[in-house]
């Protein structure tokens, strides 16, 4: 028997199945989330990370300038100029029932129509949690794996607090991504439950992945929101609660410290609700908008939260931009940004213990050159930042 949807015709059982194991698993979501709100309290001290796209094509050299300025914090790097499948949709699609990739145009869709057979078995790896099944491969993400090898070295390894990845949200990949019919995917009702499952048993594959290479540390994953800058817009016609629902979704199946980087304006109040540890955003140009939010931010940080501090430009406002700023002009910058926040009442140290510097946005569109002088500015304001405010480093 099946229910049609039309032009998208799907078996009952599969949402049965998929309904009924999010019904049994709800309680133990629930309390791993509260577990692990309650057993990690990392105060970063504006340590200093990064977004995740990198310009390089060879992953090694990548790795390197990662570690050389976030010893403390890396990530592994998303190289989208090396392969369209590290493109930010591509490369977390693999295994997603419908997906057809036009290599020769560079694009990636979904044929929703037929799929009963591919979202079955989909169900089936879901239902049974295996992860290796929503692996993403070698050819997908060969920064992971350059990651992965650069930290055999046991001096990175021991630097390192905390491992950073990053998954592409289910919003942003929802609105970018088409049917074969030019319709954002995300509004193909069932067709986005099975979106959002894939998107965050990709982030928990991650999670195990990293695990494994720093058991004492914590595990970071950036959700990358971009489209959220467009929330409340005629261009993205979404309630609220059902965009704090689709990232709790994903933020409430991962044993690790979350993030949502959005690198626009938005409604920065969706994140907290939606039990997000760390809001990443382009403190460059939006800091006014933040502070409009001051009372939200200050529980939130109150109860643990986490601001990473996006203040070097990269391709916002213009790739051009970075290079009319220096060291001295954006620690300028960002003082005045946090000040902006302490004058609407949130504690000068709570910003500090619980801030984080970043670029305001991945680099991968940049050169080399340019993407080097960004993340040393970043390592650099971090550095300065924390010899000014020691005091207060815990």
């Amino acid at each position: 028997m099946t229910g049609e949807k039309k032009g998208c015709p799907y078996k009952i059982n599969i949402v049965l199945k998929s309904a009924c194991l999010y019904r049994r698993k709800s309680l133990k979501i629930i309390m791993r989330k509260l577990r692990v709100e309650g057993e990690f309290k990392i105060k970063p001290c504006f340590l200093p990370t990064a977004i995740g796209s990198v310009p390089h094509i060879n992953p090694e050299r990548a790795c390197d300038l990662i570690f050389d300025n976030f010893k403390e914090l890396p990530f592994w790097p998303q190289l989208p100029k090396l392969s369209f499948n590290e493109n930010m949709y591509v490369q977390f699609s693999e295994n997603i029932p419908a997906r057809k990739i036009d290599k020769k145009g560079e694009k990636i869709y979904f044929e929703l129509e037929n799929i009963s057979i591919e979202a079955e078995r989909f169900y089936e790896e879901y239902i049974s949690e295996n992860l290796d099944y929503f692996e993403i491969s070698p050819d997908y993400a060969r920064g992971f794996f350059g990651f992965k090898d650069k930290l055999k070295d046991e001096q990175l390894i021991s630097k390192a607090i905390g491992l950073k990845g990053q998954i592409t949200g289910p919003i942003s990949f929802g609105l970018a991504v088409f049917d074969k019919n030019k319709k954002p995917i995300l509004y193909d009702e069932l067709f986005l439950d099975i979106l959002v499952k894939a998107l965050a048993k990709k982030a928990s594959w991650q999670v195990k992945e990293l695990k494994k290479l720093k058991r004492d540390g914590e595990i970071l994953i950036f959700i990358d929101e971009p489209y959220l800058m467009s929330f409340g817009s005629a261009f993205v016609s979404l309630e609220r609660e059902k965009v704090i629902s689709l990232l709790r979704e994903v933020t409430s199946s991962l044993d690790c410290i979350t993030g949502v980087h959005c690198c626009g304006n938005t409604d920065w109040s969706l994140f907290p609700e939606a039990g997000v540890d760390i809001i990443s955003f382009d403190a460059y140009d939006y800091t006014e908008n933040l502070a409009l939010y001051a009372g939200e931010l200050r529980e939130f940080l109150t109860k643990g939260g986490i601001l990473a501090w996006g203040i070097v430009p990269t391709s916002f406002p213009n790739p051009e931009q970075i290079d009319k700023e220096d060291l001295e002009g954006l620690i300028t910058r960002l003082e005045e940004k946090v000040e902006l926040l302490a004058a609407k009442g949130i504690d000068f140290e709570l910003l500090f213990q619980q801030g984080i510097v970043t670029p305001n946005c991945g680099a991968g569109s940049l050169t080399e050159e340019k993407t080097e002088k960004i993340f040393n500015l970043t390592r650099n304001i971090s550095d300065r930042f924390r010899e000014k405010y020691q005091q207060y480093i815990v």
